[in-house]
């Protein structure tokens, strides 16, 4: 017979069936939110229906009785109240005890349980390794009664340097790798503290934290790490618990540090009237017993978010890459949740066989390096990704590497927006900072509660730890007043004891006859002979004193909350002493598409060089080492057959190029436009950077920075044949991808050189015979760029211009006779001679005149090949040969001659017939009181 309570299958059926259709007509009425945005479950819809309804269904049973078995009353529950209550222990346990991290420490139970067991087994960084299956014994048995393998996985990641930013744990053996590779079974791995971790652990003996039974109340374990580092900001956390989840990236020390002082230095602290009174008259007895919390008082941090973030610029990933979206970045932090979208470190390079690389040495923060080259090599064999011939991971020991080389007429941006576009080169990092508050509540924190949750932490850390000092000092000065006193009353002391039957008399006779405290008498019977020395009761007295000191720096330090504050502020400092790295991870404030290409390139100096058939390329300086004056130099370029260097210039990558041909015309390229290439390789035809005609070469570059370009600056230009003009540098500004007229040429003319000026200098042209002129630039009129130009020197036979320099007219004021301050010109021969002169030994004179001899030239010599001006700026010359020697000297060791003299040989050639046919300069680091004539000049 059925139970009285049941229904029969029909009735119930008919129940789900009006149920669902009342539901499906309420979730057709119901408004919508819009299609973009997700909306909360509405508690209207079918599936709630259908748990509502069984929800109902079982708990018809909700009134049967008590029942009594063999194993005690049973009293009958409706599951589901059984299911909510039971889901919602187990919900609870996985947020609080698992999943998330706890503000203060930055730490979840199970790496809290870890670095506290490394403790008790006194594996300091200083010390000898354990093996990992030792730690995780210990923690199992002690503290973590889980399984092995997420003891031993949690222990592993502490370990990684591409996981942690700031390893906790100190590795050694096979821990996995940023392939994804699997650390080595725990039995084969051995483990220790790290440096930096013990800074968590530190004054954790010193009842700074609470304590509470472990699992089966063997053991006593921390309910929170002192931590005098704020991790949870430092390492990240991420998890998964029942409803929520955290992911919160790890951080630069130095940053979080310093943006912790701030907030320390911005904050105020409010102590309640009872405890206002207490510390308004502080005693040992009192600070030692109050309240730490009361101590602590009511925080208020009055720092704001922006004012945090001047200090924290962003995450720092321990992979490194490339962040992107400050503004995006800065809504994460203000709300606790967001993204920060994250790029790999790519490069474009130029390999030896002249096909282009893109060198990949940094990865966005979680990306597997093994499955991003097999995806990369998947979408090259699915031609989603063209140009790639060849793929290779040539990461070692020394650090990431992956190299993608490019066919030929691949072209390498293209390439690389691609590898961005369909692969985790370009990736997102969710934040989401969930953390336990110190009640133990999950909350979504900003980065201000973050560190103000910490400080109340610290606050109470520092407080407890002064308390445990204070009663430490407190016993230990008791102990010496007992001491004393019997130092004070030897004889009568050991007469007392001489004539006691044993201790435990001689203990009370020596509490009634001194009024001594039980401590202090048992002090007294355990006190050596050697102790009674007249120096040893000297050390007792100064001991005392000491304690004294301490005892009362404590009881100031407890009585005055900012004395707790100055506290941490100094601890932090320390550890920006011990700690503090550069960052890793750049950041890139705009958004993708916001910003210049030019904004993701570092501004470093390069070495530009192009041949005489036109190939260019780009290189760092430090290819190239510095040699003594005479020496043969390394090789520059591997040049082809019957090629040879024409111009070799030093820049920044930021500069920009103007690139005069010998027709006439002008061409703009950014430097780090060209391809950065080794020393050897020939680098890139210049055709394929500029639209050159098929008789057009480039015979002159100018580089300059735009940023810092005079607006009312000139160009000067000179021609093969002597004829010189000036056009303002503005007229310059918009160069068309096919460029423009930089001068009208004469037929059987060309351009050959092109500088900056100010409008108001001197004009120098050297020629390859020999002669030199200087007359004012004020001769040349400023003209169009569609002109040409005027004569500047009467030049014989076959003769013609190979330097133009712009140089101050008065250059007397700005030498002195240490020649801390000079201005020279700078002679360069064919046959590898050279000399410096001063330049006031080259008189001014009206322009279109013969000029003055430079050099004495002969066969020993050979003709100039270039003439330059130098000043105590120029810290190092590099000559370039035809078959492409290099030899980079100091300007100093070349040395200063009269004008008409050979020189000195500067570089000796390694083949017959070699010549030098280019020279450059680079700088040195401008002092802050040193400046170059030019620049003073143009400040006259």
């Amino acid at each position: 017979m059925a139970d009285e309570n049941t229904q029969p299958v029909e009735e119930i059926e008919t129940i789900i069936e009006t149920d669902l259709e009342n539901t499906a007509e309420s979730v057709v009425e119901s408004p919508s939110a819009s299609s973009d945005t997700p909306s909360p479950v509405n508690p209207a819809t079918p599936v709630a229906a259908v748990s509502a309804f069984i929800s109902k269904l079982v708990n018809m049973n909700d009134q049967r009785d008590p029942v009594q078995t063999d194993y005690g009353l049973v009293k009958p529950m409706p599951i589901v109240q059984e299911m909510e209550k039971s889901y919602l222990d187990y919900a609870m346990s996985v947020i609080v005890a698992r999943a998330l991290p706890d503000v203060r420490d930055g730490l979840k139970p199970v790496h809290r349980r870890i670095l506290f067991a490394m403790k008790g087994m006194g594996l300091h960084w200083n010390t000898a390794y354990k093996k990992s299956a030792r730690i995780v014994g210990e923690v199992l048995g002690k503290y973590h009664p889980h399984g092995d393998t997420a003891v031993y996985d949690a222990l592993v990641r502490l370990a990684q340097d591409f996981s942690m930013r700031y390893q906790l744990v100190d590795g050694q053996g096979n821990f996995g790798s940023v392939d994804g590779d699997s650390p080595a079974a725990m039995r084969y791995t051995e483990a220790r503290l790290t440096k930096i971790s013990e800074e968590l652990l530190g004054d954790i003996d010193k009842n700074t934290v609470e304590f509470i039974d472990n699992f089966d109340g063997s053991q006593q374990e921390p309910t929170v790490l002192p931590s005098r580092l704020p991790n949870l900001l430092l390492m990240g956390a991420e998890g998964i618990a029942v409803g929520m989840a955290t992911k919160i990236p790890p951080h630069n020390i130095t940053e979080v540090a310093n943006a912790m002082i701030a907030t320390v230095q911005s904050s105020a602290v409010e102590l309640d009237e009872e405890t206002l009174a207490l510390t308004k008259e502080p005693t040992p007895d009192s600070m030692q017993t109050a309240d730490s919390q009361k101590l602590a008082g009511t925080l208020q941090t009055n720092i704001t978010i922006p004012e945090i973030l001047e200090h924290i610029q962003g995450p720092d990933f321990p992979t490194g890459g490339e962040m992107f979206d400050w503004a995006q970045i800065k809504e994460a932090y203000e709300t606790g949740k967001g993204r920060v979208v994250l790029r790999a470190v790519a490069s474009i390079e130029e390999a030896k066989s002249g096909k282009f690389q893109i060198i990949i040495t940094e990865l966005p923060y979680q990306v597997n390096k093994s499955r991003l080259v097999a995806k990369i090599a998947d979408l090259v064999r699915d031609k989603v990704l063209v140009g790639i011939s060849d793929l290779r991971d040539e990461s070692d020991r020394d650090g990431l590497r992956i190299m993608i080389e490019l066919k030929k007429d691949a072209k390498p941006k293209a390439v690389l927006n691609n590898l961005y576009k369909h692969t985790e080169l370009q990736s997102s990092f969710p934040m989401n900072m969930v953390a336990l508050n110190s009640e133990g509540t999950p909350q979504l924190m900003n980065v201000k509660t973050v560190l103000s949750e910490y400080l109340k932490h610290r606050q109470l850390v520092v407080i407890r730890r002064s308390q445990f000092e204070l009663k430490s000092a407190k016993d230990r000065a008791h102990i010496l007043e007992g001491l004393l006193i019997a130092l004070s009353n030897l004889d009568a002391v050991i007469e007392t004891i001489r004539k006691s039957p044993d201790s435990e008399i001689a203990r009370q006779r020596l509490m009634e006859r001194f009024k001594l405290s039980e401590i202090q008498a048992i002090a007294i019977l355990d006190m050596q002979l050697r102790r009674l020395a007249a120096l040893e009761r000297k050390k007792i007295e100064e001991e005392y004193n000491l304690i004294k000191q301490t005892i009362d720096n404590l009881v100031t330090i407890l009585s005055q909350p900012l004395k707790v504050l100055e506290i941490i502020t100094q601890e932090t400092k320390n550890l920006i002493e011990v700690y503090g790295d550069a960052r890793r991870t750049k950041l890139h404030k705009g958004k993708i598409g916001e910003f210049s290409e030019e904004d993701l390139i570092a501004n470093d100096p390069m070495i530009v060089t192009i041949t005489e058939t036109g190939y260019i390329k780009r290189m760092n300086p430090s290819t190239y080492r510095t040699q003594h004056r005479g020496g043969k130099g390394v090789t520059g370029m591997t040049t082809k057959d019957e090629d040879a260097i024409m111009n070799i210039l030093t820049a920044s990558a930021h500069d920009s190029m103007l690139m005069f041909t010998n027709k006439g015309r002008v061409f703009k390229l950014k430097v780090h436009e060209l391809p950065e290439s080794s020393r050897q390789a020939k680098g890139t035809s210049i055709v394929n950077l500029v639209n050159l005609s098929p008789e057009e070469r480039i015979q002159s570059i100018l580089t300059m920075d735009d940023k810092k370009v005079d607006a009312t600056a000139y160009i000067a230009l000179a021609t093969r044949k002597g004829l010189v003009k000036k056009t303002p540098l503005k007229e310059y500004q918009n160069i068309r991808t096919n460029g423009i007229i930089a001068i009208i040429l004469k037929e059987g003319d060309e351009l050959v050189w092109g500088k900056i000026t100010s409008g108001t200098h001197d004009v120098m042209l050297i020629t390859h015979d020999g002669k030199s002129i200087r007359f004012p630039e004020s001769e040349i009129k400023s003209t169009k760029r569609d002109t040409q130009g005027v004569t500047a020197i009467a030049l014989k036979n076959d003769d013609y211009v190979v330097g133009v320099e712009a140089i101050p007219t008065k250059i007397e004021p700005l030498l002195d006779k240490r020649r801390k301050q000079y201005l020279h010109l700078l002679v360069i021969t064919e046959k590898g001679m050279g000399k410096r002169t001063e330049l006031t030994e080259y008189p001014a004179q009206k322009r279109a005149g013969q000029g003055v001899k430079v050099s004495e030239l002969s066969d020993k010599t050979g003709m100039i090949t270039s003439a330059v001006a130098v000043d105590q700026t120029i810290d190092e010359v590099m000559l370039t040969t035809k078959d492409a020697q290099v030899i980079k000297l100091p300007l100093k060791n070349i040395p200063v001659l009269k004008r008409p003299t050979q020189g000195v040989i500067l570089m000796r050639f390694s083949s017959k017939g070699d010549k030098v046919v280019a020279v450059a300069l680079t700088k040195k680091p401008l002092d802050d009181d040193e400046e170059s004539e030019f620049d003073s000049e143009k400040k006259e």
